[in-house]
């Protein structure tokens, strides 16, 4: 909408608490694919996710209109967190310790990563494979590897944001990467995967 052109997520925010209903339609606009790409990429089940999506913007409106919210300068991150908890909550509920099933429908091919890939054809192929088989093994990672990677290398965020988005220590986000690479090296290994891009 034009009559929000240019401003940030956080103001928009705060016009929603302050009682303007479009400010909110725009922001869900703006944040609604980032934050569903994070959902899916965690939970791996469109339907599941379509209930998480939804019940993290009614627990977001609910938290502005509490006025839970203050402007941080970072919208995004504030309901990814909100998303983080509920998929958690969800988890907890169903007692599988967030242990996923893998769906045979299920891929990364919805998550747009930065590309870095030559304009020679040859080159992109093999890059375009080497990205096709991280995402497929990245689906075998455990749920909370999956999103500490998801987390480091699609949202860029840094160790301490995905500690504190995730309630736990910086150890042990660090250490959630550090057992998603040994195992990503490992499934590379057996199934004789080259993962280098060609430059």
């Amino acid at each position: 909408m034009k009559k929000f052109e240019g401003m940030t997520d956080e103001a928009l925010a705060l016009l929603y608490v302050g009682g303007d209903n479009k400010a909110f339609d725009e922001l869900l606009s703006r944040t609604q694919e980032k934050l569903f790409t994070y959902i899916m990429f965690v939970v791996r089940d469109h339907d599941m996710a379509d209930d998480i999506f939804q019940e993290t913007f009614v627990k977001a409106i609910t938290k502005l209109q509490q006025g839970q919210y203050t402007d941080s300068g970072k919208f995004l991150f504030w309901i990814t967190r909100i998303a983080h908890n509920v998929i958690m909550d969800w988890y907890r509920a169903q007692k599988n310790e967030h242990i996923i099933e893998p769906t045979a429908d299920n891929n990364l091919s919805n998550l747009h990563g930065a590309s870095i890939l030559d304009t020679y054809r040859e080159t992109e192929m093999v890059n375009e494979q080497v990205l096709r088989d991280v995402k497929k093994m990245m689906n075998a990672l455990p749920a909370p590897q999956r999103e500490v990677v998801y987390m480091r290398f699609y949202q860029q965020l840094s160790f301490k944001e995905i500690a504190e988005l995730t309630n736990v220590s910086i150890n042990t986000s660090l250490g959630r990467m550090r057992y998603a690479l040994m195992n990503l090296r490992r499934m590379a290994k057996e199934h004789k995967i080259e993962l280098a891009l060609q430059m």
